[in-house]
């Protein structure tokens, strides 16, 4: 059973995709720390580099586009400094580099996706009935202007050709507007907003066939229903976080998790560099039978589909080199990597591996899009070169969750919890307990105070029954 759980807080909206119980997609959005991408710019060119056939473009954000001018339409023309240029954000900026634009420019909706400025017309290789591919392209071909073009999404089958072709008449006049906005907005200018994470999870995952939606706020649940008339809709009015409730939160902490292990003790080691992730696969504990290719074997089967599954979680992408344990059967090799293959068609965005090298490594490339899982949830150490610690807002959220079980355990008027004074920082500038004033806050004093002495991850959470509370000059009051 596939079911999506949102943990919806007006600061910030998480999401889980599960199948079976176990955690196979993860995201999260900060209001104040939206994603671009898929966000439609005026851009000016600042700097050309014919060398690189690239434009550096000023849309407005803390570092200029990366525009790779082959990409750009032959009617175009050469492209120089202070061009004026409608671009769309296909990969978020990281690190030090800006974000990567195009001027194919798209407009997505649940059914179809709106080209306008390119003339593709084509249908989702999911649907793979031909009388109905063929249909799907004629239906959306007798309205769609021309030299637009479009693709059909495999949500479309579902869905009547009435709705299809309303969708897709609405897509078109989205365009007009975006287009209108263009000519009288001044360079730099946002001209269209990608939806926001809880929009393109309905959009995105309305094809994923998802058995059933649970949600933690009720005009949240009452609006998916009325648009997700096909799928169950449950409104979660537990206490509990939904994540903790639902046994996902376990699995979310490990996402941040160098090493990942999988059946028989065997693990992965996954690094991450600027220019690609690593992920080592070794037996460790599993010894399997007393044949070592064997065991060798099947460690690499199982690793192959955990691999896979890493990958989406954790929405890796970019390069991707897998060392696998040596192997001398050719057979087996091959097994390795067909099943490393077959996982890898399960993943929404295009993923592609080659064969096998003698060496055992396998090289791999996944669409980069938004940004990897753990960006929300580790921050760079501030005492070492290169290293990783869980995040200030992941162990804010964490807190909480067990500020909650302890509330739902104890009885008592008043809570004083003793925090990192960076993670009480982000739990005031988040409004982490927000959400929870008017349940089981409700009544209650909960006070929080900085301690220097405790690390990151450390709290000490104690309620008391006293009606006067001695407490530090720093104590804050936690709404």
């Amino acid at each position: 059973m596939k079911r999506l759980f949102i943990d919806y807080n007006p600061y910030f909206v998480r999401a889980a995709l599960a199948e079976d119980g176990e955690l196979v997609e993860f995201g999260v959005e900060h209001v104040t720390e939206r994603s671009h991408v898929g966000n439609i710019y005026k851009g000016k060119v600042e700097n050309v580099l014919d060398g690189m056939k690239a434009a550096f473009v000023n849309i407005g954000l803390e570092r200029n586009g990366f525009l790779y001018v082959g990409d750009m339409p032959r009617e175009a023309g050469k492209v120089s400094p202070g061009d004026i240029v409608m671009c769309q954000v296909v990969k978020e900026q990281m690190g030090a580099k800006g974000a990567r634009l195009t001027t194919d420019v798209t407009l997505p909706g649940y059914t179809v996706v709106l080209l306008p400025t390119g003339g593709f017309r084509g249908v989702s290789r999911k649907i793979e009935d031909e009388n109905a591919r063929a249909h799907l392209e004629e239906l959306l071909s007798s309205v769609c202007p021309q030299n637009m073009g479009f693709i059909v999404r495999s949500a479309a089958i579902k869905v009547p050709d009435e709705k299809i072709i309303a969708e897709f008449e609405s897509l078109v006049a989205m365009w007009e507007r975006v287009r209108e906005r263009y000519e009288r907005s001044a360079p730099g200018a946002v001209i269209f907003r990608e939806a926001q994470l809880l929009e393109r999870i309905i959009r995105d995952n309305f094809s994923e066939q998802v058995d059933k939606i649970v949600v933690n706020e009720p005009f949240l649940a009452e609006r998916l229903a009325e648009r997700m008339r096909d799928v169950e809709v449950e409104y979660y009015s537990g206490q509990r976080n939904i994540f903790r409730h639902y046994g996902l939160s376990a699995q979310i902490d490990k996402l941040a998790d160098r090493k990942v292990t999988i059946e028989g003790g065997a693990y992965l080691v996954i690094d991450r560099t600027e220019a690609l992730t690593v992920i080592d696969v070794n037996t460790g504990r599993f010894v399997g039978s007393n044949d070592l290719e064997d065991t060798v074997y099947k460690t690499n089967l199982a690793a192959a589909s955990e691999v896979a599954r890493q990958l989406r979680v954790r929405n890796i992408s970019g390069i991707v080199i897998v060392d696998f344990i040596d192997m001398q059967s050719d057979a087996h090799k091959r097994a390795v990597v067909d099943k490393l293959k077959e996982e890898l068609r399960k993943d929404r965005l295009k993923t592609s591996a080659v064969c096998m090298t003698g060496l055992g490594l396998v090289e791999l490339t996944r669409k980069r899009t938004r940004l990897s899982a753990d960006t929300f949830m580790l921050d760079e150490c501030e005492h070492c070169a290169g290293g990783y610690v869980m995040s200030a807002t992941h162990l804010a959220l964490k807190l909480r969750d067990d500020m909650i079980d302890h509330s739902m355990a104890h009885e008592c008027p008043s809570m004083i919890v003793r925090v990192n004074p960076v993670i009480m920082e982000h739990m005031f500038r988040f409004r982490i307990l927000a959400r929870e004033v008017a349940g089981i806050w409700k009544g209650k004093r909960v006070y929080l105070i900085p301690d220097l002495t405790l690390p990151r991850d450390g709290a000490v959470i104690e309620g008391s029954s006293e009606k006067v509370l001695t407490l530090p000059p720093e104590a804050r009051l936690a709404y």
